[in-house]
């Protein structure tokens, strides 16, 4: 399917540039949209993982060419954007590093590499193993997810045609039938869409059901320059009900780091702050049902 050639766009080289961008504009609306049938198996998929990641799991993105950029780009804002440990990302990639800034010859057919690649990872039960192939039928990333299953891993496969051996590979197969795309064979443009907004969805439900974030808020950020440290102290006053000048004290007194110093804007020191998350499985919500509020920090 993805491989077609949609009659629609025949004539496309012979379009008006406003036309042939309304034509792409609405193909990758229907990229999106082809998401919907998948959103029970990926609720599914996050709740099966939840145990394992909480374990010390990891998150290992596997996928050649297009898809593995599009997951290395998720899979690199999980750090700034959640504190999720770098060392708990991990990249399984046909030709290598080198692959994602150019094309290696032959390298999505190098199921000697994929598998060579999951025996190094160590994989264990904890680990989210997830495969991305527009076609689902790539044998690099398809020789890797059937490994990973092998060695006891959590598999999910994210494809775009039905019925393909990397959706048959995994424990979770998540079918996004994008269609041909307007440029023939160009998975880079719908299928990669959805792929995309597919991981976008996958790994923030994840770090939201792992108590990264309060009140759709980066609770558990790095606050690494000013922009970030000013957005931070914002957080802290708004989630502890305290004015700019506590929630910056609070700030400075948990080394940054905004779930303690929520805490200890509350009334708590660092030490209990600390100690209450920790109780509390990371989660801020559940540890400010713990601790006493102390008025005298509410200035205002």
């Amino acid at each position: 399917m993805t491989e077609l050639a949609d009659p629609r766009y025949r004539m496309l080289d012979s379009w008006d540039s406003q036309t042939a961008l309304a034509a792409i504009w609405e193909s990758q609306l229907a990229a999106v949209e082809s998401i919907r049938p998948a959103l029970p198996v990926l609720a599914e998929a996050v709740e099966g993982a939840l145990p394992g990641l909480r374990a010390g799991g990891r998150l290992v993105y596997v996928g050649a060419g297009t898809s593995i950029r599009i997951a290395v780009q998720d899979g690199t804002e999980l750090g700034p954007t959640f504190n999720w440990p770098d060392t708990r990302t991990v990249y399984l990639i046909a030709g290598g590093p080198k692959a994602l800034m150019q094309s290696v010859e032959g390298a999505e057919d190098d199921t000697a590499s994929a598998r060579a690649q999951v025996a190094a990872a160590e994989l264990s039960p904890n680990d989210l193993v997830i495969g991305l192939a527009a076609s689902g039928r790539t044998p690099f990333t398809v020789a890797a997810l059937e490994a990973a299953g092998a060695a006891g891993a959590l598999t999910l496969g994210i494809a775009c045609n039905p019925d393909t051996a990397l959706l048959r590979a995994a424990r979770y197969a998540v079918l996004v039938e994008t269609g041909a795309e307007v440029v023939a064979g160009s998975t880079r443009m719908k299928a990669g869409t959805a792929q995309k907004v597919v991981l976008n969805m996958l790994s923030t439900q994840i770090m939201v059901r792992l108590g990264h974030v309060h009140d759709g808020l980066m609770v558990d950020m790095r606050p690494q320059n000013a922009k970030l440290r000013a957005r931070a102290r914002d957080m802290v006053a708004r989630i502890a009900g305290v004015s700019d000048h506590v929630a910056q004290a609070a700030l400075e007194q948990a080394d940054w780091r905004i779930k303690p110093a929520v805490l200890v804007a509350l009334g708590e020191s660092p030490v209990q702050a600390n100690a209450a998350l920790d109780q509390s499985g990371g989660v801020l919500r559940r540890a400010m049902g713990t601790v006493a509020t102390n008025p005298r920090n509410r200035d205002t």
